[in-house]
Formats: C-alpha cells, sequence, structure tokens
C-alpha cells in the first residue's frame, strides 16, 4: 500500500475512535461526511453512494456502507447479515466491473482494511472497523465481507498483518453482527415510543430497552418495531420473566402469585399497581403499534406460566 493510503486510513480509524468516545458506538451521519483534515484537504468517510472513496485516494474505497431500515420500505440495496460468521455486501449497480466493485476487488486482493457503517436509524450509523473483502460473487452481485482485529490494525495497513484464523474472524464477525442487530432494533424502538418506558413513562435513554414481543429465532420474530416494546430494565425484566404481560388490547396483567406477594414499595408501586391498566405509551403511527397477533401469541405463553 502506498505512503499516502496508509496515513488516510490510519487517520481515519484514529477519527473514528475519537468520535466513538465522544458520541457513544452510534454517530451523526454529518460527522462521518464531514470527517477530518488531513495535509490541507477534508476527508470525508461516507458518500451518496454506499461504497465510497475519497477523492485524495487513488484506487481503494475508504467505506462501505448499509443504509438504516425504514419501516415498510426495502432497502436499495439488501446487504446481508448472516449466520455463517460474514456479511455479504451488495455490488454497485450489475456491473462487476463498476469502478467502484473493481476498487473493492484491489481490497481483496491487497488485504486493504475498511470501515463499514451500519445504518442504525435515519441519520445515526454505527461504524466497524476494520473489516476486510475476504470473497467475491459475480453470479450473486455479492461480496463476503469479515470483520478484523482492532489490535491488527497497524500492521494491516502496511502489509505486516499474519493471516489470521478463519475461525476466529468469523466468530467476531458473528459477534458484531449480533450488536449491530440489537443496537438496530433498540434504536428503533425507543425512538418510536418516544424515549419512554410504555409502561411506567420513564423518561431516561440509558435505562430503556427493546423488548421482543415474539423472542429471536421465533418464525415470525422479526426486528420490526412491531415486533417490539420499549421498557424500562425493571419492566423488561419483568416482561421477559413471565410477570408481567400485555394483552392485544393493551391492557397489563402481572402475574397472579406475584399479585399475592407482599415484598415493599418497589413490588407494590413497580409491578402490582401496573395490572390492569393500559399501556402508558405506545408508537404514534398504526404501522408501528405492537402487533396484536403477536401479543396474542405471547399472552397465551403467559397464561400458561402462572
Amino acid at each position: 500500500m502506498d505512503t499516502l493510503d496508509t496515513g488516510i486510513r490510519l487517520k481515519a480509524f484514529q477519527f473514528l475512535e475519537q468520535q466513538c468516545k465522544l458520541h457513544g458506538d452510534v454517530l451523526p451521519r454529518k460527522v462521518l461526511a464531514d470527517g477530518f483534515e488531513a495535509g490541507g484537504h477534508q476527508i470525508h468517510l461516507i458518500g451518496p453512494e454506499g461504497i465510497f472513496k475519497p477523492a485524495i485516494l487513488r484506487e481503494i474505497p475508504i467505506s462501505i456502507t448499509t443504509v438504516p431500515i425504514v419501516e415498510g420500505r426495502p432497502r436499495p440495496y439488501e446487504d446481508e447479515l448472516s449466520d455463517e460468521g460474514v456479511i455479504r455486501y451488495r455490488y454497485r449497480g450489475t456491473n462487476p466491473n463498476h469502478p467502484d466493485n473493481v476498487g473493492l476487488r484491489l481490497a481483496m486482493e491487497r488485504r486493504i482494511p475498511l470501515i463499514y457503517f451500519f445504518g442504525i436509524r435515519p441519520s445515526r450509523y454505527m461504524p466497524v472497523w476494520p473489516v476486510y473483502i475476504v470473497g467475491d460473487d459475480p453470479r450473486s452481485l455479492t461480496f463476503t465481507v469479515q470483520v478484523g482485529d482492532k489490535r491488527n490494525i497497524l500492521a494491516s495497513v502496511t502489509g505486516r498483518e499474519r493471516e489470521e484464523p478463519i475461525a476466529a474472524r468469523a466468530y467476531r464477525t458473528i459477534t458484531v453482527q449480533h450488536r449491530l442487530h440489537q443496537q438496530s432494533f433498540r434504536d428503533r424502538v425507543i425512538e418510536a415510543y418516544r424515549q419512554r418506558c410504555a409502561v411506567c413513562r420513564l423518561h431516561h435513554t440509558e435505562l430503556l430497552e427493546a423488548a421482543h414481543i415474539l423472542p429471536d429465532g421465533h418464525p415470525k420474530g422479526e426486528p420490526w418495531v412491531s415486533n417490539g416494546l420499549s421498557l424500562c430494565k425493571l419492566h423488561h425484566g419483568a416482561f421477559d420473566s413471565y410477570i408481567l404481560g400485555v394483552r392485544p388490547d393493551l391492557v397489563i396483567e402481572i402475574r397472579a402469585d406475584v399479585l399475592d406477594e407482599s415484598d415493599g414499595p418497589m413490588l407494590m408501586h413497580g409491578l402490582q399497581e401496573c395490572h390492569n391498566a393500559r399501556l402508558a405509551v405506545v408508537p404514534i403511527a398504526n404501522r408501528l403499534k405492537p402487533n396484536k397477533e403477536f401479543l396474542e401469541e405471547r399472552s397465551q405463553l403467559f397464561r400458561t406460566v402462572e
């Protein structure tokens, strides 16, 4: 790799490290679009297209991007986070020889590290770095991507990195994919519930979580807002433990044995007083409200635990 390319990539990784300390794991798109200054040039890290190369770089892109989910709309490119320890990233267009696709192919051949921006919600992206193009399939118009080890970044950009075991990189990729899915689901659900707990209206986002109505692994357990509830840590724990249930009419139920307990003010005010109350907060848009079919299936499970 040439000296200019090496320097820009190292500065980009350092910039992302700094920005994540300032903003957390999810960064505003404007921060990434503005980028940083190097050698009198403004280095942007993200652009209107998914495969992005700053003008200062000669051949190889610096980043690839998956746009955020917008409920009810298909993504323009259906990138796939699989369970096989890889990310399948779509070509730019259908021409394998488009310059952007050629650039990613060069990154694969030269083992050049890239940045992967995963859209959490509009204008909010979670950066993952370094990532590597490890496969190319013109028949399906996809590249295969895996997550590398941050500890080896310097060796990677200077071409001195040793080949990492396939299993180690696959495991890291699966771990990162799980984090991306969870972060995306959490942000979209909490945003839809206006940063409040659906049961008690608690308005501290650091204490809010996204609960699945039908769990991961269920045939219908997709990460859509309509399969989620914004709950504080207490009510999420109670929901997952089948102490608290929500009927399709959005009325809250507390398990009978817990209603009969006597264990101080937290139990009384935090749980028992919720019994037969309606959810305090629900999304405004109908398509984002809790799916009644899912709530009915969940309620049936809740009643079997009583």
